[in-house]
């Protein structure tokens, strides 16, 4: 381990519809699901309530850009829940490039057995644990966090 910061981290994923989460532990050893959200007026308290409950250091927010690298619709709606999300709960978010986790999520239950129908309920939760735990390893190589800290000064991007 380079210089990784010790500290328990939350992944989020993003979608429209839900909002999956994953935490690690404090060693970054290994990134679990943690449970599906609903993407509803009330997702952020919910998140600040699992933050209360697990006590990450940061958020490690999924970022949708599409394969050549550019910020989609996705990519804005993505950074505007980040910073609100860091500025309700008070903690600090990175923005981690998250391209291919859902199909990794989605190949990893297919793998299992589970079909696309059934696995509905939580692959954004798998999804949250691929990027979280690509956060780490990244973070484990390079001894740098894996994404920028999200900006509270940005109000458009």
């Amino acid at each position: 381990m380079s210089d990784f910061r010790r500290g328990v981290r939350l992944g989020i994923d993003v979608g429209k519809a839900r909002v999956g989460v994953a935490r690690c532990d404090p060693d970054g050893m290994l990134a679990v699901p943690v449970e599906t959200v609903p993407r509803d007026e009330q997702s952020i308290a919910r998140l600040v309530t699992l933050a209360d409950e697990y006590e990450p250091m940061e958020f490690v927010i999924g970022l949708p850009i599409n394969m050549r690298g550019e910020d989609t619709e996705s990519t804005a709606d993505a950074r505007r829940f980040a910073r609100e999300l860091s500025r309700a709960s008070g903690r600090p978010a990175i923005l981690v490039d998250e391209r291919l986790s859902t199909v990794t999520a989605h190949a990893a239950l297919r793998s299992s057995g589970r079909t696309q129908r059934g696995s509905r309920g939580i692959v954004d939760q798998v999804a949250a644990v691929v990027l979280l735990q690509h956060a780490i390893d990244t973070e484990k190589r390079t001894g740098n966090p894996a994404g920028p800290e999200v900006s509270l000064d940005e109000e458009s991007a």
